[in-house]
């Protein structure tokens, strides 16, 4: 019966000591509760949140054994009319369902649009007068002669050529068929429209051209510039959510064909591949261009400054047709302009040879003639490794003031030189950080195809984050952004000016915050701290590789990334994704402990409350705080008291043979560390410890320690060496918005984050 009780306390006591040491639980915690509650705990599942699994998309975020997706090939003959600035284009489409469901209609998004005199765009948009207006921008603005942009549609009529009933809502067209399209069968209608292509240096936009007023030329970046179909799936149906200018492009995968007319004298590249390189290249550049192809190690100049500057002069009314053809595409884009100079450089990508190819007029130069190609090459190869191989034959890098956007193969990018050809450090890292970034969307959004228009941050976020990986490959102390350091001042922001991640993209009020820097802020810290490199990895090119070529959606992205690492993730997405909470966790107190054998006074109440004494179990070791009442100053060894505890000296001796005790760590400093969360996030706790010798120690505890007390918690550290500095994220890579609370003893000096404050104000 006695072994019996004194099993029975030692389990109890167990329990009192967790909860009071581990959880810090207790029956005024208990008697706190009045009211029941649904389950609030952040490590809840995401079962709310996210859809329920099915044969279209599975609960490890695999594509189901259903899955579906439609494809839309265009067949299109354009002219660039470079004397009137217009579009002319007409296109033959061919529609597949391969959907299991009938459709009585189709969407196609007619994104030009959005510069219609009238358009939802310019109604819906507030605010008081810009800073200052171009004069063409005025008159557009205030006096009544808005630019006539926006789709023309001659005529949409069957392959019999019978027309087709459609109607234009905003920058969506509904064709209504006059025959169901059954699943798995299609329809090919055709399409012929024109339009007014808008100067984006006047009004805004993703694609448009470039005046030079010192030559009179034009630089033309054409993108959104056919109808094109929109996207039917499981997840929406119909993707036809208005185009407002920030929610980009959900497009649909197909096969182009397209001839684009220009002036002789202009230099194009455009998705695809080239199919009359001969015609329109002259005898000297398709020699430069053989010699590009079997050139690894440097750009070679296929058109020069000195041809580029001369075909400026001559305006050329003549024209020539450039051919190009592209497979599995969601998008096709072009470039074009007399001012072009042409570079390329071959690069090796797995077992195939892709061109790095940049464009750009002399203003670009020294710049882009130096860094363009050389970036493209780096981003390449750096995107490759860590997701798949490039599966195109080329990537292109435009040059165009101001822009900073991309198509399949062929992108925009800003970064000019001063007139006399000197650049600022600022201006040539901006240039090839927005080179990565651009070329790097090859991989998201236009190969892993999400909905840009609903979710920003799928494609600018998982994109920005390894842009800033092959940043960090490229130079050392590259200027990247996107540390968790980085959002600090947004997350600890005005509330009412900020919004979740998981927030439809025109909603959000700090779109570069939210789209792109908080989201790479989460996946660097994924991959820093909380699952570390190699599970991390493997899971990000797992869902590279499940959904390339393919639809994803949020859920697809979560749920690989557990499925593939074995870890649980839920608390991180809820937390860092679904809502506007902080990380800010304090070093509440430390308390520094000595080792005795003399029951204390806490262990006596417990024995009495059980009707025991103390005599009546085992001997037991007890930590004892300098500064509480139980505390003797016997219990320290005279000689040294910071240095040694008898008691436990004399215990080991006695227990363990020399064997054991060599490898037994010597405690000889005990303390307990109280951490306080003042944040809504969990978050693992990084903790380094700066010893007396000059030596530093570091632990990282998972954000689990949080599951039973979202609001403190308790650890005891033994050491052999005197602590005097305690740190927590000391290398600031947990987005801890107060880390005036984070070390221990506190610090009078300012931190940084209270310097951040102050010039904030």
């Amino acid at each position: 019966m006695k072994k019996y009780i004194t099993l029975l306390f030692l389990f109890t006591f167990s329990i009192y000591v967790n909860a009071q040491h581990g959880q810090q639980y207790s029956k005024s915690d208990v008697n706190e509760v009045k009211e029941g509650h649904y389950n609030i705990n952040k490590f809840k599942q995401l079962k709310e949140e996210l859809p329920t699994p099915n044969s279209y998309r599975t609960a490890s975020g695999a594509p189901g054994h259903a899955y579906y997706q439609q494809k839309a090939d265009y067949v299109i003959d354009v002219t660039l009319d470079d004397a009137n600035q217009k579009i002319f284009g007409e296109a033959t489409v061919t529609y597949h369902n391969n959907s299991p469901d009938p459709l009585d209609y189709l969407w196609l998004q007619l994104d030009q649009n959005i510069r219609n005199e009238n358009a939802m765009s310019k109604r819906v948009k507030g605010g008081g007068p810009g800073v200052g207006y171009q004069p063409q921008k005025f008159v557009e603005e205030f006096m009544g002669k808005p630019f006539d942009g926006g789709f023309k549609i001659d005529y949409i009529k069957d392959e019999n050529g019978n027309d087709i009933k459609y109607t234009v809502n905003e920058t969506m067209m509904r064709l209504d068929l006059s025959q169901t399209l059954a699943a798995n069968t299609k329809i090919v209608f055709k399409i012929k429209w024109w339009y007014n292509i808008n100067n984006y240096m006047i009004a805004r936009g993703r694609s448009g051209y470039e005046h030079f007023d010192k030559d009179g030329n034009n630089l033309y970046i054409i993108a959104q510039w056919f109808p094109r179909m929109a996207v039917y799936n499981d997840v929406e149906g119909w993707q036809n959510k208005q185009y407002l200018g920030r929610g980009e492009f959900t497009l649909v995968f197909g096969d182009y064909d397209v001839k684009i007319t220009t002036p002789s004298d202009h230099v194009l590249e455009a998705t695809g591949v080239l199919q009359n390189r001969k015609e329109v290249f002259s005898k000297t550049e398709m020699k430069r261009w053989k010699k590009a192809i079997k050139s690894f190690d440097k750009p070679v100049l296929i058109v020069t400054q000195k041809e580029a500057e001369q075909a400026e002069k001559s305006f050329s009314k003549k024209t020539k047709t450039w051919h190009f053809k592209a497979e599995k595409v969601r998008d096709f884009a072009f470039s074009s302009s007399r001012k072009f100079i042409y570079d390329a450089q071959a690069v090796k990508i797995g077992n195939k040879t892709v061109m790095a190819i940049s464009l750009y007029p002399k203003e670009g130069n020294p710049l882009w003639e130096e860094y363009s190609t050389k970036t493209v090459v780096h981003t390449l190869e750096s995107y490759s490794k860590r997701l798949f191989d490039y599966p195109y034959h080329k990537a292109v890098s435009i040059n165009a003031k101001q822009q900073g956007m991309e198509y399949p193969m062929i992108c925009w990018n800003y970064g000019r030189s001063r007139p006399d050809g000197t650049y600022a450090e600022r201006t040539r890292t901006g240039m090839i950080g927005v080179i990565v970034h651009e070329v790097g969307h090859n991989w998201f959004p236009m190969i892993v195809n999400s909905d840009e228009r609903q979710w920003g941050w799928m494609d600018e976020g998982l994109n920005t984050f390894t842009q800033l990986l092959a940043q960090e490959e490229l130079e050392k102390n590259f200027p990247s952004r996107g540390y968790p350091k980085d959002v600090i001042g947004y997350m600890s922001g005005d509330q009412s000016k900020i919004a979740p991640i998981m927030s439809q993209h025109e909603a959000v009020f700090d779109s570069g915050k939210n789209a792109y820097h908080k989201p790479t802020a989460g996946l660097y810290m994924l991959r820093e701290f909380i699952m570390g490199h190699e599970l991390f990895d493997h899971a990000f090119k797992t869902y590279a590789n499940r959904w390339k070529f393919k639809h994803p959606s949020t859920a697809d992205f979560f749920r690989t990334m557990e499925d593939a690492s074995g870890v649980d993730l839920d608390w991180f997405w809820r937390g860092w994704f679904f809502t506007t909470e902080v990380n800010d966790i304090a070093i509440k107190e430390v308390k520094q402990y000595v080792v005795t054998d003399k029951p204390t006074n806490r262990v006596k109440r417990m024995a009495k409350a059980y009707g025991m004494s103390v005599e009546q179990f085992p001997k037991m070791l007890y930590l004892v705080s300098k500064d509480g009442d139980d505390f003797k100053p016997e219990m320290l060894n005279k000689k040294d008291p910071a240095n040694d505890f008898p008691i436990l000296k004399d215990y080991i001796e006695k227990n363990f043979s020399v064997e054991e005790r060599s490898t037994l760590k010597n405690s000889k400093y005990f303390y307990e560390i109280i951490f306080e969360k003042h944040g809504g996030l969990v978050m693992p706790i990084l903790v380094d410890f700066k010893y007396a010798d000059g030596t530093s120690e570091s632990y990282n505890f998972p954000a689990e320690i949080w599951l039973l007390n979202d609001k403190e918690v308790t650890r005891v550290f033994p050491s052999d060496k005197e602590i005097v500095e305690i740190i927590i994220d000391a290398k600031l890579i947990t987005a801890d918005v107060d880390v005036s609370n984070n070390t221990w003893p506190k610090k009078e000096t300012k931190t940084k984050f209270e310097e951040f404050k102050e010039k904030k104000k």
